[in-house]
This record gives C-alpha cells, structure tokens and sequence, in this order.
C-alpha cells in the first residue's frame, strides 16, 4: 500500500451510532496503551479534506464539533457514498497512509489518523484502531488487507442515552447508510454496551486491550 511503511500487529475496526461514545472509547484504549503503540485511524477525516478541498470549504470548523459541520453533513454523506462506489476502498487507504504503530483503533467515517506518521523515522508504533466504520465496505476492506489482524467492535448506546448526550434524529443523516450500514448482518467480534447500568468500560474493555497488548509485545519481539 502507498505510503505504509509498516505491517499493523493488530487492527480494531470500531463502529457505532453517533453519540454512542465510540470516539470515547477509542481514545480510551489509546491513553492506555500509549501513541507510540496504538494509533488512531479516522476514517472520516481522510473524507473532510478532500470534500473541503473540492468544494472551496474551511477544514478546520468541518473537523469541528459546530454548527458548521452539520450544514454540509447531508451533501458530504451523498458525496463520500459516490466516491466509495466508484472505489470503495479510497478513504480506507488514505487513512491508512503513513501508519506505522502495531495496534491500529479506526472508527467509522473520519479524516486521518490522529497520529499520522508520514516518514519511518517517526515510526515507533505498534497498533491501530478505525474508530469510525460506517460501511461494510469499510470493514470488509479491512478484513481482505489484513485478515489475520483484523478484529470487529461494536459500541452501543440507546437512543434515550445517545439523546442525554445532545443527540436528535436528523432525516437522510441517521436513516443514511453511513448511519445503518454495519446494522445488520454482521457478526462483530466484540461489543461494548456504553451505559451508565451496562458493566464498566473497564471490565468491558479487559479483554480487549489485553489483546492489544499482546500484540504490541509480539510486534516487539518481532523487531528485536
């Protein structure tokens, strides 16, 4: 692949509804593990840009959490599914690009990722994570680039829970696929229920970042 200097040990393809936390939850496992072994992998940034870049727009408040965004979130969502269905694997890649950490965290839909290593001497890390899957296009390029790293995770919330937290039904954003399309027919190799009478995140994540771990110290033993 363009521009991937390095082979992730592990690779965590996190999706979920918006407000779900799964933003939260990745961050989480990357203060725990650490940016020199876990990166993250936004997939929907890589997407912002170049939807920025094509129609004259501001990066920065796109990438925000404003009022910006959303007046454009429709459009950018009907834009991004033209693009991936021309070539679905094309935010995928360019999210990837310059990773180098073992262990990769991606989510569904972002930019780049939040440590994006364009040169191998800046490569010190072991994994990733996709914090933002939207699609099964999304996973299954995942799953067919590395099949052996790859691992599935769902973050769910209710909607009563994902409302407390600033969340409404907004027409052709939430009933879009960039929203449902990893709703059914898939079988995820794990799930986080992110509420407040749900076991903790800790207890929850035990498991999963005990195989981070375990791949960041193989990719350790790997590079000796």
């Amino acid at each position: 692949m363009e521009d991937r200097v390095s082979e992730p040990s592990l690779v965590l393809v996190f999706s979920g509804k918006r407000k779900s936390g799964k933003d939260y939850v990745t961050e989480l496992i990357q203060q725990r593990l650490g940016p020199d072994v876990c990166c993250i992998l936004r997939l929907s940034g890589p997407l912002k840009e170049q939807y920025a870049q094509e129609h004259g727009l501001d990066l920065d408040q796109l990438m925000g959490p404003g009022p910006y965004k959303e007046q454009y979130r429709a459009d950018m969502i009907h834009w991004g599914e033209s693009r991936r269905r021309q070539d679905p694997g094309f935010f995928c890649r360019l999210a990837s690009r310059g990773a180098c950490q073992p262990v990769w965290v991606g989510e569904r839909g972002s930019c780049c990722c939040d440590v994006i290593l364009q040169t191998a001497e800046l490569c010190s890390v072991i994994g990733q994570l996709v914090s933002d899957a939207r699609r099964l296009s999304d996973l299954q390029w995942f799953q067919a680039e590395f099949p052996q790293q790859t691992q599935s995770v769902r973050v769910q919330s209710s909607e009563k829970t994902r409302s407390q937290r600033g969340w409404s039904f907004t027409a052709g954003v939430d009933d879009a696929e960039s929203e449902c399309g990893l709703d059914n027919g898939v079988e995820f190799d794990w799930i986080v229920i992110n509420e407040a009478d749900a076991p903790s995140l800790d207890e929850q994540l035990r498991p999963i970042l005990q195989l981070t771990e375990e791949a960041a110290s193989t990719s350790s033993v790997n590079q000796s």
